[in-house]
């Protein structure tokens, strides 16, 4: 038996188990049946996602995330967010980062305005698929968007998992969101996620898919400092970025992380 040293984080509602293995190794990424218990709600100590924090050459740190289901996981944006918060709680207290994700490296910074506000560079987007009542849009992970005129009135794990599991996408898995049609902003964004098999408060590269798919919906794609406010069910976030002939680049994933509590658990 090990005595297992946690943390508990949250970024607008979407909570992370997150380990420190900067300098001891805990696990390896291969413990799935434990990683699905320790975020099993009734069973373990409950969370969206389990992260380990990590050295890594030539980085700050690395973050290896994994799913709910225990699986590892693709890029995870509020998961990210929360990273660096966990980071900078460790002694590692910079105004900015350089850290290695499941899609490679990104870089982050401490708001000077807002307290607890973190801000990702999200990947450079370009391959956007348009469909007849969607998008399909990779910002990191894998994302379908629909607008909706009424959210409130939407089941959205039932139709969330209908899109997830149809023909397409069964076998990998797709996030699913739901998002305003107003053009009145911020952004309200449901997002049904995979690995969780549910809906989750907030969804940060599913918060970025919507942000891309809201400026091509009201042709918002040319030029510098295009900025989205978005709310979600945990809370509000914001995306800035850039887009020039058809490519999405500095796209930047803003908001609140923070530690919800810390424990020992015997594993």
């Amino acid at each position: 038996m090990k005595l297992l040293h946690f943390y508990k984080y949250q970024g607008t509602g979407n909570d992370f188990i997150m380990i420190n293995q900067m300098e001891t190794k805990v696990l390896d990424g291969s413990e799935t049946a434990l990683i699905r218990r320790l975020c099993d709600r009734r069973f373990g100590i409950g969370a969206d996602g389990l992260i380990l924090l990590q050295p890594r050459d030539g980085y700050d740190f690395e973050m290896d995330y994994f799913n709910a289901d225990g699986r590892r996981g693709s890029m995870c944006g509020n998961g990210a967010r929360c990273t660096v918060a966990f980071a900078r709680s460790l002694g590692l207290e910079q105004s900015s980062y350089y850290f290695f994700a499941p899609d490679g490296p990104h870089r982050a910074r401490l708001s000077t305005e807002k307290e607890s506000w973190i801000e990702i560079e999200m990947s450079d987007v370009q391959e956007i698929e348009r469909g007849q009542d969607y998008f399909f849009i990779d910002t990191g992970s894998p994302h379908y968007v629909r607008f909706e005129e009424k959210l409130d009135a939407l089941n959205v794990e039932k139709e969330g998992r209908r899109i997830r599991y149809n023909e397409r996408f069964a076998a990998d898995g797709t996030n699913v969101n739901f998002v305003s049609a107003s053009p009145d902003l911020p952004l309200q964004v449901f997002t049904y996620e995979r690995g969780v098999e549910a809906e989750t408060l907030s969804c940060g590269t599913g918060v970025t898919a919507a942000a891309i798919a809201y400026t091509l919906q009201h042709k918002l794609t040319q030029g510098a400092a295009i900025k989205i406010p978005v709310k979600t069910k945990g809370g509000p976030l914001e995306i800035r970025m850039e887009q020039r002939e058809g490519k999405y680049s500095k796209i930047w994933l803003c908001g609140p992380a923070k530690e919800v509590f810390q424990g020992h658990l015997n594993i």
